[in-house]
């Protein structure tokens, strides 16, 4: 929490200096430009190892998951349709957030498109999802035909012998971490980063910078709160609890959220609370652990979210093909997220979406500075579900006291 309120202050006083000396210094703008330059293609060089690796290793605990009872298999169906479900809520609902509650005048971003070139018509985007190239694939930044070699390659190693498939999904595991310590490293040196950023910002929108940045807060923690929300319908009508009680169990697990931003932090509270409302042992000791570890019901939409914002922002149309793939791959790539604070995960969670609905990344450099507060609507809205998604399951599994 240190760092991330040091990265805020970071961006706040890049945004004030670049407003303050606009464009008349301009070895402070070359600066800037060069520093946060190394900064995002720092954080971009992890994008492409790391969403294979932690694909690869979410569709394998998933399929094991699946594997491993008729309790896990329902919590698994269960997870993936909600997931869906509220991936098109937030494909829906952002579009018309930012049109009743448009960008600031005068707060958008640098290099913002006024004219977009037309897509190219979705058979093109069909014909591309098989590469006969992988890996010029990933050198070229086409992550869609990428995932799904990836996902073929996932559920591959699934139906190997036991011995095999453990050293595969070791070995992505390991590249997982191994490429979280990397970003890390990189984002040791983000007060920096977003500092340059922040500069370049402030001298191309000066202070009406951070009326779109609190903007864009307000539109992500919405679509985050929606969700929070819906939690609530599917404890009452599908687990079937009573409404007070489900309130009073779900905030200490809550409380812990917003002060940990974390919801594996938070599992003992969930445990606690779902015991409290009459879920019994199995579902609490399988569906509990399952839910932190593969089902983050905020995360896929929340994502998307930013991936339309950042469009938004920079003036870019987003057809009908280009928001369908996005709730594809925002849907998809959440098998691979991580239980980790979001200013570690946002990168390597938005980028995919981004890169393939054609929007730049540049923006997310430094949005994650202000990652801290949408994070903690997602941290309360996945352990909010996650207790009404056990309740559904136990019920539906006859494990209710």
């Amino acid at each position: 929490m240190k760092k991330a309120w040091l990265i805020l202050a970071a961006l706040v006083a890049g945004l004030l200096l670049g407003a303050w000396v606009g464009d008349s210094v301009p070895f402070l703008t070359q600066s800037a430009d060069l520093i946060g330059t190394w900064w995002l293609n720092g954080l971009r060089m992890t994008v492409i190892p790391l969403v294979v690796a932690l694909l690869v290793t979410g569709i394998v605990q998933t399929a094991d998951a699946a594997s491993s009872g008729r309790t896990a298999t329902r919590s698994v169906i269960t997870m993936l349709s909600i997931l869906m479900i509220v991936t098109i809520m937030s494909a829906i609902v952002t579009p018309l957030l930012l049109e009743m509650f448009p960008t600031p005048s005068g707060s958008g971003y640098p290099g913002a498109t006024t004219t977009v070139d037309n897509p190219p018509p979705f058979i093109e985007y069909l014909k591309a999802i098989i590469s006969p190239n992988v890996f010029n694939s990933a050198a070229n930044d086409a992550l869609l035909p990428l995932i799904i070699f990836t996902i073929a390659l996932a559920f591959a190693i699934t139906q190997l012998e036991p011995a095999k498939k453990e050293v595969l999904a070791r070995f992505f595991e390991a590249m997982g971490e191994a490429m979280i310590v990397v970003i890390g490293w990189v984002l040791w040196l983000a007060p920096l980063g977003v500092f340059a950023l922040g500069i370049t910002l402030g001298i191309a929108a000066g202070i009406a910078s951070f009326a779109n940045l609190l903007h864009y807060v307000l539109i992500v923690t919405t679509i985050g709160f929606i969700i929070m929300l819906s939690a609530y319908p599917v404890a009452f009508f599908w687990a079937r609890f009573k409404p007070i009680a489900f309130i009073k169990a779900a905030i200490p697990a809550q409380s812990v959220a917003i002060s940990t931003q974390s919801s594996l932090a938070s599992l003992p509270a969930m445990v606690e609370g779902s015991k409290q409302l009459g879920v019994g042992a199995r579902s609490t000791d399988i569906v509990l652990p399952m839910a932190v570890a593969i089902f983050r019901a905020t995360s896929p939409a929340m994502n998307l979210a930013v991936a339309i914002y950042v469009a938004h922002w920079l003036n870019i149309e987003l057809s009908f093909e280009q928001m369908a793939l996005g709730v594809a791959v925002a849907w998809i790539t959440t098998l691979g997220s991580v239980s980790l604070p979001g200013t570690i995960s946002f990168i390597a969670a938005i980028a995919p979406i981004c890169m393939v609905m054609g929007i730049p990344l540049e923006p997310l450099g430094l949005l994650v500075a202000i990652e801290t507060f949408p994070d903690i609507m997602r941290t309360v809205g996945n352990v909010t579900m996650d207790i009404a998604v056990t309740g559904t399951v136990a019920r539906g599994e006859g494990d209710m006291k």
